[in-house]
């Protein structure tokens, strides 16, 4: 718990600090965790902010999140086996995908839409202060969910079941 509150406070200074959304989630993250990425690996989180690249489209913390999520769980060697091997470590049970679908359908059921455009509809104006603290909380949020996790990937695999998807699975 200490640590998801670190990460979390990690993420706070970050956004207030002048990163973006995608990259205060991104860095919180791969500063406070074990992996073998190097730190400028947080520029791949860059184009996502303001919902890639200022479109207002997917969330930036979101997709920050996600990334992050990746550095722990993703494939390293997305190519290592024969097709039906990568392709079942994708889609089957267990599965990554099961395991990557559950952020965005819990970021949803929170938030409503993934969509920063919708996320920040009520904002006149970008610079708003009210806009840039509704964003503030949407990345300590995104934050805390994506270290939930990691932390049940480590603990319980990729079985868990599919919310909303685009191949119906279930």
């Amino acid at each position: 718990m200490e640590l998801k509150e670190k990460i979390k406070d990690s993420a706070k200074l970050n956004f207030k600090s002048g990163l973006n959304c995608a990259e205060s989630v991104f860095k919180a993250i791969l500063d406070n965790l074990e992996h073998d990425f190097p730190e400028e690996t947080v520029a791949l989180a860059t184009g996502f902010g303001g919902g890639f690249g200022l479109t207002g489209n997917n969330c930036g913390a979101l997709a920050g999140g996600i990334m992050a999520i990746g550095l722990i769980h993703g494939r390293k060697n997305p190519l290592d086996g024969e097709f039906k091997d990568r392709v079942d470590k994708l889609y089957g049970n267990p599965g990554l995908y099961r395991f990557f679908n559950g952020l965005p359908n819990k970021f949803i059921e929170k938030y409503g839409s993934i969509n920063c455009y919708k996320l920040n509809e009520d904002y006149n104006e970008w610079f708003d202060r009210d806009r840039f603290k509704n964003c503030m909380s949407i990345v300590i949020e995104t934050t805390e969910m994506a270290v939930d996790f990691i932390f049940e990937g480590q603990k319980n695999g990729y079985s868990q079941p599919f919310g909303k998807n685009m191949a119906g699975k279930s």
